[in-house]
């Protein structure tokens, strides 16, 4: 049984580093490995250099525009799929969640006016679009906003 006094690296594991420049002997001598002559033997050539012609990454377009960081993702949700609801009833986040018209719990959610709306509904969301407040309020149900202050002026984006 052998100790850890004994261990060695295997066999061809340790190679020495190659010492460029030392001489004709080294095996890397007279040119160090860099051919003869030219920008690539005397000096450094720059990464993605072009040897004077206007570089690549130059000619492409460079980046337009911004991205807003403010921006509130709304998900639409059309007047036609609260039809589904039973008429009386409150239309929340939690509800169209569970029936499927929205997938995400936290969402922010906006309600559209296209389709037809025949019951009388409480519907309570993030944002309306006129046309959908005016359907839901003909049909005898409210449009409430979610987060809406006395003025009925939304604290959240739009």
């Amino acid at each position: 049984m052998s100790g850890l006094h004994q261990l060695k690296p295997s066999k061809n594991s340790n190679k020495n580093r190659k010492r460029v420049g030392r001489g004709d002997g080294s095996g890397n001598g007279t040119y160090s490995g860099r051919g003869s002559k030219g920008q690539k033997q005397r000096g450094n050539v720059p990464f993605l250099f072009e040897g004077g012609q206007l570089p690549l990454i130059k000619r492409l377009p460079h980046m337009r525009g911004f991205t807003n960081i403010f921006r509130v993702e709304s998900i639409p949700v059309n007047v036609q799929s609260l039809e589904q609801f039973k008429s009386g009833s409150d239309v929340t986040v939690e509800n169209l969640v569970a029936v499927g018209a929205v997938r995400k719990r936290n969402a922010h959610i906006k309600i559209l006016g296209n389709g037809k709306l025949t019951k009388k509904l409480n519907v309570i969301a993030h944002a309306f679009s006129k046309r959908a407040q005016q359907k839901i309020e003909d049909a005898g149900g409210t449009a409430t906003v979610v987060g809406a202050d006395e003025s009925g002026e939304s604290t959240i984006a739009k």
